[in-house]
């Protein structure tokens, strides 16, 4: 009831258009009860309801009143303020799980949502998409593992872009990054080599086809290729973002949420976000998202069959040993110690390993060479020697008239033609 208008439902006005004809006498009760979806007995008691207070009898008692459970204005107003002042950017769900954690007030996310739609704080994204057929998930944790970068303004659009580079498991959804300034060989190298030491290696990783994962010419490999070979892992190409759709969606979590819990805990710096990831971020988000796989056997294989993580998560170079058993190396001189020289000849070819603690080591056929840097000698300044081209050609100059072609035909000097 709303004054003197009366609210009714469909249901409610069909139920008066049956009774109606029930009170005409053109239909029996019993014939209307299959039309009113009702038994027998709850037919009479609307019927009754009916006869004694008319429409008014039909429409639902409840109905315009406050239910019991509902919040009171005051904890609705409250829950509102704080959604203003400081989670203005976040969506119902993810703002309903920081008023819980950090505020202390539980809220279910769908009364949130209807809330703030009241409120004119949040607008619904409905976004079409064409059709694609979907990939079943790999059976097993470890089995296929999708790698991308995510170049974002992580800490706030007036801040410098950077790059998330992010590995989740197909299976399970497992999630592992690390943040730096680029999508470079260093971050993807440290961010693997801590998947590895933390589950294991896996069977296969889906990449792009950027230089950084796949050498863009034949029969040569780039560091990431060397990786994946000495540990038995097999690359597979994405021809299409869709193709790795997994990571793919997963940047649009990080976007969404890792970029508010930066602007919550004021954390600006690259490495500042690191440590939050690892100590915190990383596993609340795997408990979050993560689902269980559907094969509980676990498909990576034990990182320490492999021996050295440092010595295969690293950069080679090949340079040739001197005459003095000196390497030159990034404009520094590296001497090969006496005791490391005995199985070594010179003009023999070492390999230069630069690790991701920028440490420097250097093998040769197997075997670790001891060294140390010495001071590059400085160059003596270049003196020309020999004949003074300069000089020479300007006392020609000068002596122009001493020579036989001068001497014995004056006219040559003047430019006459004389016999």
């Amino acid at each position: 009831m709303m004054g003197d208008k009366l609210i009714m439902s469909t249901r409610e006005l069909k139920r008066k258009i049956v009774l109606e004809e029930v009170r005409k006498g053109l239909v029996s009760l019993k014939e209307a009860t299959s039309r009113l979806g009702v038994c027998y007995r709850q037919a009479k008691r609307l019927k009754k309801k009916y006869q004694k207070e008319g429409d008014k009898g039909l429409v639902h008692q409840n109905r315009g009143k406050q239910p019991n459970c509902a919040y009171e204005r005051r904890f609705k107003e409250k829950v509102l303020t704080i959604y203003r002042s400081k989670y203005i950017d976040c969506g119902p769900t993810f703002a309903s799980e920081k008023l819980e954690e950090n505020e202390d007030i539980q809220i279910n996310d769908e009364t949130l949502r209807l809330w703030l739609l009241d409120s004119n704080l949040w607008i619904r994204c409905r976004r079409r998409k064409s059709y694609r057929q979907r990939r079943e998930r790999r059976e097993c944790f470890g089995e296929l593992l999708q790698i991308d970068g995510s170049d974002h303004a992580w800490f706030g659009a007036d801040k410098p872009r950077c790059c998330l580079l992010n590995i989740v498991d197909d299976a399970s959804g497992t999630t592992l990054s690390q943040l730096d300034q680029g999508e470079t060989c260093r971050v993807l190298l440290s961010t693997f080599k801590l998947w590895v030491e933390k589950y294991g290696v896996p069977q296969a990783v889906y990449v792009d086809l950027k230089s950084l994962y796949v050498s863009q010419s034949e029969g040569s490999l780039n560091v990431f290729e060397r990786v994946c070979y000495l540990l038995n892992v097999k690359i597979i190409k994405a021809y299409s973002p869709q193709a790795k759709g997994r990571v793919e969606r997963n940047h649009g979590v990080y976007q969404d949420r890792f970029v508010k819990e930066l602007k919550l805990r004021n954390i600006t710096t690259i490495e500042a976000a690191n440590v939050f990831l690892k100590n915190k971020y990383l596993d609340q988000i795997n408990r979050k998202f993560a689902k269980e796989p559907k094969s509980r056997v676990d498909g990576h294989c034990p990182a320490k069959i492999y021996g050295d993580l440092e010595q295969i998560f690293c950069w080679e170079y090949r340079r040739q040993l001197n005459n003095d058993f000196t390497i030159c190396f990034d404009n520094k001189v590296f001497q090969i110690e006496k005791r490391s020289s005995e199985f070594l000849q010179a003009k023999e070819r070492v390999m230069i390993r630069i690790h991701l603690n920028e440490s420097i080591s250097i093998w040769h056929q197997g075997r670790r060479l001891s060294y140390k840097q010495i001071e590059v000698q400085p160059r003596l300044p270049y003196i020309k020697r020999g004949i003074d081209s300069f000089k020479f050609s300007h006392n020609a100059r000068i002596n122009k008239h001493k020579t036989p072609w001068s001497k014995f035909n004056p006219a040559w000097l003047g430019g006459v033609n004389q016999l």
